[in-house]
């Protein structure tokens, strides 16, 4: 066996194991980013748009309807859960 074959080789083998590890990283970070904004929609803005509502009834303002961003279904069930079989 010609020993320029195994260099060859090795190289593309090492090529390629760099990039299985940047695909992961890259598909862990995007994971990570959707749990983030998911988290953030579900818990956070409700509590916001009630502390809204709650200084501009105070301070005699009155906001027209927020829209406000619904997850869940009318049974009370996320409509995005694929993240979650993960």
């Amino acid at each position: 066996m010609n020993p320029y074959w195994l260099i060859v080789a090795f190289t593309l083998l090492t090529q390629f194991c760099i990039f299985v590890r940047w695909l992961h990283r890259r598909m862990r970070t995007s994971e990570v980013e959707r749990a983030f904004v998911h988290d953030l929609a579900r818990i956070h803005l409700p509590h916001l748009y009630h502390a809204l509502h709650l200084i501009a009834a105070r301070l005699g303002i009155t906001l027209e309807d927020l829209r406000s961003l619904d997850l869940s279904d009318r049974d009370g069930h996320d409509k995005n859960t694929d993240w979650h079989a993960r």
